[in-house]
């Protein structure tokens, strides 16, 4: 399981606008937004690295002006971290991932006074971005660069789906990457602040979920941000299944 996450997670990064090979690393990059948590690396599951690597892949990211950070399933590169520390990357968080299958997956029903479908439109794109910058403590806004890249994502097989209450107000949603090798991630689940206790988080997640098992998808996985999100995620039938490792150097 772990090699085939850490797949997906190369393959993510291969579909940014200007992926750059540094060894046996992938960095993916996307010049329209500086934001660490879209511009990082991940390492090939299973490859030889070397402090030499290491140092090519900081250099590499100087080179694209950008902060080196690398995220990965840890058991893919079991030595790495050891080498990030030593050239001076800070650990950020650890996190388990969770996983589910078109056998384990619960579906419980969109709360009452909301409905749940897929932006089709640019102001809808804008009104899930705008509702997830909110959820999450950023400003309510949705930047074009934003809105494009829901849409690209949705273009190229990925999955959005937004909740939206009767009076046509976006409380909240989230999306998955298009499958790579029929895995995929399921990110960005927000329910602003005035909508949340009502079961939109999980009833977001099954859609999402769902949608993607329908054109396929063997694996969903996620990771949970807490004891509340990893509640949510397990009552639709995701499981703790392997860790993953967030690093940076300043």
């Amino acid at each position: 399981m772990d090699v085939r996450i850490q797949q997906s997670v190369v393959a993510n990064l291969a579909a940014r606008p200007m992926p750059v090979e540094a060894g046996p690393f992938l960095i993916g990059l996307d010049p329209s937004t500086e934001s660490p948590g879209i511009n990082y690396a991940t390492p090939r599951p299973g490859a030889a690295i070397t402090p030499a690597d290491v140092t090519a892949l900081v250099t590499a990211f100087r080179k694209a002006d950008r902060q080196p950070r690398l995220e990965y399933v840890t058991s893919c590169s079991p030595s790495l971290e050891s080498l990030l520390l030593t050239a001076g990357f800070v650990v950020e968080a650890r996190h388990d991932y969770l996983v589910c299958t078109p056998d384990s997956v619960i579906t419980p029903p969109a709360p009452a006074g909301f409905s749940l479908h897929e932006p089709a439109t640019e102001e809808q794109r804008a009104a899930l971005v705008r509702a997830q910058n909110d959820a999450f403590g950023g400003e309510p806004v949705a930047a074009e660069a934003d809105v494009a890249r829901l849409r690209r994502l949705q273009s190229n097989g990925g999955v959005a789906v937004m909740a939206v209450t009767g009076a046509d107000i976006c409380a909240g949603g989230g999306q998955a990457v298009p499958p790579n090798g029929a895995v995929s991630e399921v990110a960005g689940i927000a329910v602003r602040e005035p909508y949340r206790q009502r079961g939109l988080a999980g009833a977001v997640t099954a859609a999402i979920t769902n949608s993607l098992f329908t054109a396929g998808t063997e694996i969903a996985w996620l990771e949970a941000s807490g004891e509340d999100a990893w509640r949510v995620y397990e009552r639709v039938g995701y499981q703790p299944a392997g860790k993953r490792l967030y690093i940076a150097q300043d």
